[in-house]
């Protein structure tokens, strides 16, 4: 079966691999028939992945449609229309049990850790997948990203009217405002890239503001005069990281919702002069991805502008270089098996 396989960073590759065998107890055989392009997956491509190696099949967001089913499988069926929840837990460890699947001890992420979805069929645990009969697969491939962005504002815990700056208009910033603005927050978006900010104005309806040369006496203008109680990242860049230090009031909250390789430095006397709380947030669980699909079907979350970009997967490897540059406007790429 035709695979994307990434032999190494800058280098991925069409090739045949065995097609799975029949799914055992507890297991559902499905066929991707989409894949969303995440920033892991680009971060791989340019060799700067924390916990990732190679060779490896990428492919964490997925539509996918039931092949069949292996035995005391009943949440699912042949046909069915699922997005898959890729994070594979333990069951086990503390996290496990306080529910806290999404940062078990021993995760691993399919496309990641073990072999993902860039493939025509997968076998995955038939309690990882999520059906739909209304969503597209294309949808489906969307919720993972969603549940990114939800469960970093669930850590945040935004209240109604709270002044909230997202920092990074990508795709993971873009979800974080538009659950922060479900929760009824007061978003504003911070970028360097005027498409990016005027993508986000468009969709979101939320105000933008120009990321360069801003100090906090400016967004502090900006927001009639105080600063924002609740400060997102979702840049990547250890600099924006370093930098969103700058931005929550006296008594204000961080969420950071990107992840980057090495250590992020911070003023620490001015940490502590605000006693700001800095929140980490990692990954989803499965009553966000319920709770997203239903959401999207009954239209209060809308991804129709999402995705910008499309390849067949015998296209990717030509087209996916591009796919990592600014210019090339690319707010969600998908790809069609």
């Amino acid at each position: 079966m035709q695979t994307l396989t990434l032999t190494r960073p800058g280098e991925l590759r069409l090739t045949d691999t065995p097609a799975p065998s029949a799914p055992g107890a507890g297991e559902s055989l499905v066929r991707v028939r989409a894949s969303g392009v995440c920033g892991t997956d680009l971060h791989a491509f340019g060799g700067k992945q924390p916990f990732f190696t190679y060779p490896r099949i990428p492919g964490h967001e997925l539509g996918v449609e039931v092949l069949a089913v292996g035995l005391d499988v009943t949440n699912v069926r042949v046909g069915d229309r699922c997005a898959v929840e890729p994070y594979l837990n333990c069951g086990r460890c503390i996290a496990c049990r306080k529910g806290k699947t999404n940062c078990c001890e021993t995760l691993q992420v399919l496309g990641v850790h073990v072999d993902g979805g860039w493939r025509e069929e997968i076998i995955v645990p038939a309690a990882k997948l999520h059906r739909s009969a209304q969503l597209t697969f294309e949808q489906l491939a969307l919720v993972e990203t969603l549940g990114i962005g939800a469960h970093a504002v669930t850590r945040g815990d935004p209240t109604p009217g709270e002044s909230t700056l997202v920092i990074g208009a990508g795709p993971i910033g873009l979800a974080v405002a538009q659950f922060a603005a479900v929760a009824g927050a007061k978003v504003t978006m911070l970028d360097v890239n005027d498409a990016r900010r005027a993508f986000a104005a468009d969709w979101l309806g939320v105000a933008t503001l120009e990321a360069r040369n801003l100090t906090p006496e400016k967004l502090r203008a900006e927001l009639g005069g105080e600063l924002p109680t609740l400060v997102f990242d979702a840049t990547g860049s250890p600099a924006s990281m370093r930098q969103s230090f700058l931005w929550p009031a006296q008594g204000g909250r961080m969420v950071f919702a990107s992840l980057v390789q090495g250590e992020i430095a911070f003023d620490d006397p001015n940490f502590h002069r605000r006693e700001l709380t800095l929140l980490s947030t990692r990954n989803s669980t499965a009553a966000e991805f319920k709770r997203i699909i239903a959401l999207m079907e009954s239209g209060r979350i809308d991804t129709a502008p999402w995705v910008t970009h499309r390849a067949t997967i015998e296209e990717v490897p030509a087209v996916f270089a591009s796919w990592t540059k600014p210019e090339t406007g690319v707010v969600k790429a998908m790809i069609q098996l």
